[in-house]
């Protein structure tokens, strides 16, 4: 998972919990299966990319408000977010934590905005089991449409092709269909 993995530290300021009560999202399924486009174009960077029938204030704030982000960017179906925390301003930390339905297990990754360009940009550092890369996400609206370009780059090649060799891309694709199934919910006020 990236946003993505995009990423977990100290207590945020304000910090907004995900509520476990918000409207299902249609399942993965229901939603036609588009595919995410994950491509390298370096040997530090990986850039995921995916279009969405939605405009582009709406995308953003997908991507930004904690009680939007914890109903999608759950990767496998399976996965929770009980900590979704975003403060979103230049030098505003931000923390996500996974669990699983199955056992329990939990992961988590954090990070602070470098960048904030409502809505067209931001810049964030991703911190992952120790590793820090950061992430630019360009939002780009044709025609009503969005398209979303997510681009992590890494310290190194080896640290991106692990990450890449870690299964994220599945999670990464269930996630944005489950986005896709969401934003017509949430253009309609849910």
């Amino acid at each position: 998972m990236s946003s993505t993995p995009s990423v977990p530290s100290a207590p945020l300021a304000p910090s907004t919990p995900s509520a476990p009560s918000t409207p299902s999202v249609p399942s993965t399924s229901s939603v036609a299966d588009r595919r995410t486009e994950i491509t390298t174009p370096s040997d530090v960077a990986f850039a995921i990319t995916r279009d969405f029938d939605a405009p582009r204030e709406l995308v953003f704030a997908a991507f930004t408000e904690p009680r939007h982000v914890s109903r999608w960017l759950l990767g496998p179906d399976g996965w929770s977010m009980p900590v979704c925390e975003i403060d979103l301003r230049e030098g505003g930390a931000w923390e996500y934590r996974w669990r699983s339905d199955a056992d329990g297990a939990e992961f988590g990754m954090s990070g602070r905005y470098r960048v904030v360009e409502r809505p067209h940009r931001l810049v964030n550092t991703e911190m992952f089991e120790g590793q820090e890369s950061v992430v630019t996400t360009e939002f780009t609206e044709v025609g009503g449409r969005t398209r979303v370009v997510q681009t992590s780059v890494f310290p190194n090649k080896e640290l991106r092709d692990a990450v890449l060799a870690s299964g994220m891309e599945g999670g990464v694709n269930t996630s944005h269909n489950r986005l896709a199934g969401l934003l017509p919910l949430l253009a309609e006020g849910a």
